[in-house]
């Protein structure tokens, strides 16, 4: 992402986060994650949080790129897990530290840009991503999550895909309203790049959901949202989605590392 783009983006997150700061205090409960979505919208962040409860624990050391103001950092809690939240956005991750002040000891925060993390190597067990590869240069930031994973550690993401062209059109015109930069367009992930992120593992598992997405909205409000949901993920079923897809879940490991870290 170019310097101009990475300020953009700081400043629009840190704008987000502090018109959210107030009012929180971490003891009233929050609803994060895949519960924050339509119901037709939720399969692939909902496998993402099985596939963290599934394989992260005790001791394991994950790193979370990305984590904006904790959208989805408290699965990762929920694990077990010692988790390091970064983010560019420092007012994203005070508002974070503030959601989860009842996990003190298995939860740091760190200003990082993905392109360049400040940590020594083999430092994590496990990197996880939610919707943040499109912030940073590929080959910069894979080279970066290989570098900071310890020999046989595990990488999980879950993202958009750039190959349907509706949701293209609506990427690029969220981006001239301003709501994103012309990077993270750019830098979308497509099917080569997820082949990238799956070098140097034993095991890449990747799932595809949404084709029809983009239908979801008006068939749930006439058949409301779990029937939408339904019929979404039968479709998806049905046809074998892939290129098609509105989002992917990406997990890659070493075979003998197949449980908790």
């Amino acid at each position: 992402m170019t310097s101009n783009d990475k300020l953009v983006e700081r400043e629009r997150y840190d704008a987000r986060a502090r018109s959210q700061f107030c009012g929180v205090d971490g003891a009233t409960e929050v609803t994060l994650g895949s519960k924050t979505m339509a119901a037709y919208l939720q399969a692939p962040y909902l496998v993402y949080e099985q596939k963290i409860l599934s394989f992260l624990g005790p001791g394991c050391r994950v790193l979370e790129l990305g984590a904006g103001a904790g959208l989805h950092t408290r699965v990762l809690l929920d694990s077990g897990a010692q988790v390091t939240a970064s983010d560019i956005s420092p007012h994203s991750l005070s508002l974070l530290r503030q959601r989860f002040l009842h996990t003190p000891g298995r939860l740091d925060t760190a200003v990082a840009d993905m392109e360049c993390l400040p940590f020594a190597n083999a430092k994590f067990d496990a990197v996880v991503s939610a919707g943040s590869l499109s912030y940073g240069e590929p080959q910069l930031v894979d080279a970066e999550i290989r570098r900071v994973l310890r020999p046989g550690g595990m990488l999980m993401c879950v993202d958009s895909l750039n190959h349907n062209p509706l949701y293209r059109l609506n990427r690029w015109l969220h981006y001239r309203r301003g709501n994103r930069s012309l990077s993270t367009l750019k830098r979308m992930p497509d099917l080569g790049r997820i082949e990238a992120l799956g070098q140097g593992f034993e095991s890449v598992e990747v799932q595809y959901f949404g084709a029809f997405s983009y239908l979801m909205p008006v068939l749930g409000r006439l058949s409301g949202e779990n029937t939408a949901a339904a019929i979404s993920d039968r479709l998806d079923r049905l046809i074998g989605v892939k290129r098609s897809g509105f989002k992917f879940v990406f997990v890659a490991k070493n075979l003998e590392k197949s449980g908790l870290c």
